[in-house]
């Protein structure tokens, strides 16, 4: 992203422009939900389904169900018949536009040239003949959805057929469907459809069937295709070039056997489209022209520059530059498409310089075999047209090939390799590989290395840097060091809780080293660092500091109005610098890294040069920290923010504080008035009125109002549960909704549960554990389904009566 490179990428563009290369175009696009971009084709992989599967898709909490054929009838409009069509996306039968089958096909002679009537858009929809029909698919009749299919685009090109989208780019219905789907998710709209579907008498069945289910390579989401209009690099000519190149022996490619693929890829390539619709990268520069007295036919320019463009536009169009109005295009270049310029751009590109010169071509370019097509034929491809030189003259698979191994023991190591990491292995650092490394339990035991654990490490790598932001904005720009650790006593139950939590996990981690369980070291220290410092203790500060000018934080909230910020921040600069200590022999980089950076504020920082040579903490030095009743209090209060979180969401109160209640023991009372601050922060609720039904003389503090009837009750333990009272129309609706939905969930599973228990083998072929596991799990759910029903019950009361 460096303005040299930036420029050769505007270049590129331009350049291929000029030539015919690059065209804008509307076409059905690969198209990511989770992304909301487009990708190209060889980033979407195919998933084979033998039928019926279960799958996990981004941005739904269930699993989907895809490899099912399903088959309904569209209504012959004027008779008393109807045509059977057969799908496996239902929900896109919303964009259907007409019926097709084939012309030779003796089942539908009769109503060639009829119309069908659509059940829910009260469109006509022609039954049209064409041979690309398969008679043998389904019933023989396809419904043709040109916006959301690549055949039916086809289909509706021969046709003249209307394109009519009716998913968006976000993966949900849009307003074409009608008010009852607009908005829905695609694949929760699938089910929807189904039972209008049922309802309406025009269901007609489903059965498994197998299939190809495209996905996106990078972030898991089923691709859709959809219709957009893209920027596009005509391909064929390139391709032809680069599988001449190899051919010609010009361009080696070792091992040889990817010489074939090689081949067999570049003849079936298709046009590469280049537009993404991602925040971040080289924007396209391309702009949309608007004349004095323009139609609404789309113009576009291209140029190196605004002005260029104007320019060229002037006099593409005959007017006045100043006439002109341009309008850069939003989207961003393909990454693959900057990445391809890589061995002549790096060089100076377009400029002839003394590197470009002397070093293009390259001799040997050396990567990972899941590139070949992402960016090795990408640079040959562009290179060849835009500098007329191959960028280089071999490409080797693997670093492997340059040891000393016997060439059938390579083969074995280079097969090894593509199957333990078909993507290649990411650059993650030293500090998280070793962190990872450290993570597993295996004293002696070979390590079977998880690169999803390692992209964790790096991950929290990243939030060790967020934290020490954070540190160093609450301790401000001055340099006063805060207190020795020695005269550092915490003040409130929050932070006397996060100096106990701190003392424990060294504890922790004395005891683990002496029993060289490096593991668990890691494991205290990452739960420390993210699930209490973080997620906990800074989640609760956040809110009670305001920033008031550059590197000035003060206090708001009431209850800590006697704590000093300078408190607030000693008590985040020992958390963090001791956790760094601890932290150092596994990662040593980082953490000296960080470490240099709270020098400034460091008690006697002068004599301290290195995190390395410092003392490894030890409990001894944080006895007076050691709170054990604030840490046992503080798990029923972690228990009360999490239902209060669970009843919030469940009601969609995303943004709104609303008031609770805690229906609790005393005992129970006096921890939540301990923390309240804490529970009122986390929770996101604006108070916490607490009634003990049955509470003693020493809790006249307490409310004592029972909390109203009717809403929503989340059970913390037998003794606790939270009430949040729904005044909201809207509210209750919707909690109902919510609430029918789990229930018809939960009664398949549990009817499941009881036809295994009351089978007649159960008790002789089922073992003690898993009989106890299912016992419970019936338990659990039968108590669940009983509490629904029962709020069902009060929201359907308080419905009524309002």
């Amino acid at each position: 992203m460096d303005p040299g490179f930036s420029r050769a990428v505007t270049e590129a563009f331009v350049r291929l422009c000029d030539c015919g290369l690059i065209y804008r175009s509307e076409g059905l696009v690969n198209w990511s939900c989770a992304l909301e971009s487009a990708i190209s084709d060889i980033e979407v992989d195919s998933k084979q389904l033998s039928g019926q599967t279960m799958l996990s898709v981004p941005g739904y909490e269930n699993k989907v169900e895809f490899g099912t054929m399903l088959t309904f009838a569209y209504p012959i409009e004027g008779q008393e018949a109807e045509v059977a069509v057969s799908t496996t996306r239902p929900e896109t039968m919303l964009g259907d536009v007409a019926v097709a089958v084939h012309p030779d096909d003796p089942r539908y002679q009769a109503v060639h040239g009829k119309q069908c009537r659509h059940p829910f858009t009260n469109r006509l929809l022609p039954i049209i003949t064409d041979s690309m029909v398969d008679m043998e698919l389904g019933t023989g009749a396809v419904k043709v959805t040109p916006a959301h299919d690549h055949t039916d685009f086809l289909l509706s090109q021969r046709h003249s057929l209307p394109r009519l989208t009716v998913i968006g780019g976000d993966g949900t219905m849009r307003p074409p469907c009608g008010q009852w789907l607009e908005g829905v998710k695609r694949f929760d709209a699938r089910q929807f459809v189904v039972d209008a579907l049922v309802e309406k008498k025009l269901f007609r069945g489903k059965k498994s069937h197998a299939m190809t289910l495209p996905v996106c390579s990078r972030s898991g989401d089923i691709i859709e295709p959809l219709l957009k209009k893209q920027w596009y690099i005509h391909c064929d000519e390139m391709a032809k070039k680069a599988t001449q190149a190899v051919e010609d022996r010009q361009l080696e490619i070792i091992p040889h056997f990817y010489t074939k693929t090689w081949k067999n890829w570049l003849s079936n390539i298709s046009d590469w489209c280049i537009s993404r619709q991602l925040w971040w990268g080289h924007q396209i520069p391309a702009y949309q022209v608007e004349l004095p007295n323009s139609t609404d036919k789309q113009e576009w320019v291209w140029g190196r520059s605004k002005d260029e463009a104007r320019q060229r536009a002037a006099i593409k169009y005959g007017v006045k530059p100043e006439d002109i109005t341009l309008t850069q295009d939003p989207d961003v270049l393909d990454t693959w498409f900057s990445s391809g310029l890589f061995p002549f751009a790096m060089l100076g590109w377009p400029e002839q310089t003394t590197d470009l010169q002397r070093f293009y071509p390259n001799s040997i370019l050396e990567t990972g075999s899941d590139l070949i097509f992402f960016w090795v034929a990408r640079m040959v491809m562009l290179g060849t047209e835009l500098t007329g030189q191959l960028p280089f003259k071999k490409r080797l698979q693997e670093k492997v090939k340059e040891g000393n191994l016997d060439p059938r023991e390579q083969l074995v190591a280079m097969e090894a390799q593509r199957k333990d990491f078909p993507k290649g292995i990411p650059q993650c650092g030293t500090d998280a590989l070793r962190f990872a490394l450290c993570s597993h339990k295996m004293q002696g035991e070979d390590i079977s290395l998880s690169i999803s654990q390692v992209l964790s490490c790096r991950n929290f790598c990243n939030k060790m840097w967020q934290t020490l932001r954070f540190t160093l904005g609450v301790l401000g720009n001055h340099t006063t060091p805060v207190g020795a650790l020695q005269e550092t006593t915490p003040l409130s139950s929050m932070d006397r809780w996060i100096c106990s939590r701190l003392y424990s996990t060294v504890k922790q981690c004395e005891q683990a080293f002496e029993a060289y369980e490096l593991h668990t070291v890691t494991s205290v220290l990452y739960s420390f660092w993210v699930h209490s410092l973080c997620d906990v203790y800074m989640e609760y500060v956040k809110p009670l500091l305001v920033q008031q000018g550059e590197g000035t934080i003060v206090q708001t909230d009431t209850e800590h109005s006697g704590r000093s910020r300078h408190m607030a921040g000693s008590v985040l600069y020992h958390c963090v610098s001791t956790s760094l200590a601890l932290l150092s022999p596994f990662m040593p980089f980082i953490t000296e890294e960080l470490w240099q950076r709270l020098q400034p504020v460091r008690p006697g920082a002068a004599a301290q040069t290195s995190l390395c040579l410092q003392l490894y903490p030890c409990s001894s030095q944080l006895e007076h920290w050691h709170f054990p009743e604030e840490e046992r209090d503080f798990m029923l209060v972690q228990e009360v923010i999490r239902v209060a979180r669970s009843i919030r969401a469940q009601c969609g109160m995303t943004k709104e504080k609303p008031a609770m209640w805690a229906v609790c023991s005393p005992s129970q009372a006096q921890v939540l008035l301990h923390f309240g601050s804490a529970v009122w922060t986390l929770s996101r609720i604006s108070n916490l009125h607490i009634y003990c039904p049955h509470r003693g003389n020493e809790l006249l503090s307490v409310h004592s109002t029972p909390p109203p009837e009717g809403g929503l009750i989340g059970v913390v333990d037998h003794e606790c549960q939270l009430h949040l009272h729904i005044q909201s129309r809207t509210n209750i609706d919707k909690q109902i909704r919510q609430l029918s939905q789990r229930k018809d969930k939960l009664v398949p599973k549990l009817k499941d549960i009881l036809c295994r228990v009351q089978s007649p083998d159960y008790l002789t072929k089922v073992p003690a554990h898993v009989r106890q596991k299912m016992d419970s799990k019936m338990s659990a759910l039968q108590q669940e389904l009983k509490t629904i029903e029962k709020q069902l019950r009060v929201l359907q009361e308080t419905q009524t009566t309002e």
